[in-house]
């Protein structure tokens, strides 16, 4: 019976062991995975235009349908950016198809030097993957310099295959928001008086 303790304990030895590794191999996994997920997240967005998020294009596709949509423009900023960051207050009545141009317009009221990124989404969400955009500032980070205030210009339009998906024919106003955050590597430098 003393001859069999040593097996034993070499067999839950080996078990151990697997187990321990398993272990490792799925925690190795798992923190791949997180590290994959926010840009399969963002790619599946783009794709499908889940949570509004929009569509690039290199240009308007140049036919026009007289179906009008409404664009309204919504301007937000993080709580941490100290800019002011505004809309444009009309809405615009676009045809399906046009290429249109709006401007959204960002003031740096600090003494220092802010970079900033904008996110952004419309809503109704379902709109997002007719919703196309050829330039916008939100492509690039925007640097303000102190007391500085800039118009910045989206160029869009609405993918006339809208017409063609009945989930959307109740969609006649589409609202385009963004909000402002300060960029995350952060270089912030201080000036002695705002500039005019």
């Amino acid at each position: 019976m003393s001859q069999n303790l040593p097996i034993d304990q070499q067999t839950q030895d080996r078990r151990n062991k697997k187990v321990a590794s398993g272990a490792a191999l799925m925690a190795v996994m798992m923190i791949g995975a997180a590290y994959a997920a926010v840009p399969l997240y963002d790619l599946f967005c783009r794709v499908t235009g889940f949570g509004g998020t929009t569509q690039v294009a290199s240009a308007a596709p140049g036919a026009t349908s007289e179906r009008l949509v409404t664009i309204r423009f919504d301007a937000s900023l993080n709580r941490n950016m100290p800019w002011a960051f505004e809309a444009p207050e009309a809405p615009m009545t676009v045809k399906v198809g046009e290429s249109n141009l709006a401007f959204y317009r960002a003031s740096n009221m600090t003494n220092e030097t802010i970079t900033g990124t904008a996110t952004y989404n419309v809503a109704p969400e379902k709109a997002g993957i007719y919703f196309s955009k050829i330039d916008c500032f939100c492509f690039t980070e925007q640097v303000l310099e102190p007391g500085q205030s800039i118009d910045m210009p989206v160029s869009f339009f609405v993918d006339p295959e809208i017409l063609t998906d009945k989930e959307m024919d109740d969609v006649k106003t589409i609202t385009l928001s963004y909000t402002f955050f300060k960029a995350q590597q952060q270089t912030s430098v201080k000036s002695t008086s705002p500039k005019g």
